[in-house]
Protein backbone atom coordinates (compact mmCIF):
# COMPACT_ATOMS: atom_id res chain seq x y z
CA UNK A 1 0.00 0.00 0.00
CA UNK A 2 2.19 2.70 1.08
CA UNK A 3 4.00 1.96 -2.72
CA UNK A 4 1.38 3.01 -4.50
CA UNK A 5 1.30 6.33 -2.44
CA UNK A 6 4.91 7.21 -2.93
CA UNK A 7 4.31 6.39 -6.41
CA UNK A 8 1.40 8.46 -6.46
CA UNK A 9 3.43 11.22 -4.95
CA UNK A 10 5.91 10.64 -7.33
CA UNK A 11 3.93 11.31 -10.32
CA UNK A 12 2.26 14.54 -8.85
CA UNK A 13 5.83 15.75 -8.49
CA UNK A 14 7.07 15.15 -12.08
CA UNK A 15 3.36 16.29 -13.53
CA UNK A 16 3.73 19.61 -11.44
CA UNK A 17 7.34 19.66 -12.67
CA UNK A 18 6.35 19.39 -16.53
CA UNK A 19 3.90 22.18 -16.07
CA UNK A 20 5.30 24.60 -14.35
CA UNK A 21 8.52 24.55 -17.34
CA UNK A 22 6.32 23.88 -19.85
CA UNK A 23 5.42 27.66 -20.46
CA UNK A 24 2.16 29.31 -21.00
CA UNK A 25 -0.26 26.55 -20.18
CA UNK A 26 -4.04 27.89 -19.75
CA UNK A 27 -5.89 25.40 -17.33
CA UNK A 28 -8.68 27.35 -17.25
CA UNK A 29 -11.31 25.16 -19.96
CA UNK A 30 -13.29 26.12 -22.90
CA UNK A 31 -13.20 29.76 -23.89
CA UNK A 32 -15.67 31.37 -25.77
CA UNK A 33 -15.73 34.72 -27.27
CA UNK A 34 -12.54 37.54 -27.64
CA UNK A 35 -10.45 35.52 -25.88
CA UNK A 36 -10.77 32.25 -28.05
CA UNK A 37 -8.39 32.31 -30.47
CA UNK A 38 -8.30 29.24 -33.15
CA UNK A 39 -6.09 30.23 -36.49
CA UNK A 40 -2.58 31.72 -36.05
CA UNK A 41 -2.01 35.27 -36.98
CA UNK A 42 -1.44 35.77 -40.76
CA UNK A 43 2.17 37.16 -41.35
CA UNK A 44 2.53 40.36 -42.63
CA UNK A 45 5.67 39.41 -44.94
CA UNK A 46 3.62 36.82 -46.80
CA UNK A 47 1.13 39.41 -48.03
CA UNK A 48 2.98 42.06 -49.47
CA UNK A 49 4.93 41.81 -53.02
CA UNK A 50 8.36 40.64 -53.58
CA UNK A 51 10.07 42.90 -56.12
CA UNK A 52 12.14 41.50 -58.31
CA UNK A 53 15.99 42.34 -58.13
CA UNK A 54 17.75 43.83 -61.55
Amino acid sequence: MWKIVVAFVVFAGLAILMLSKGGNIDMGGEKHGAEATHAPEAAASASAPVSAAK
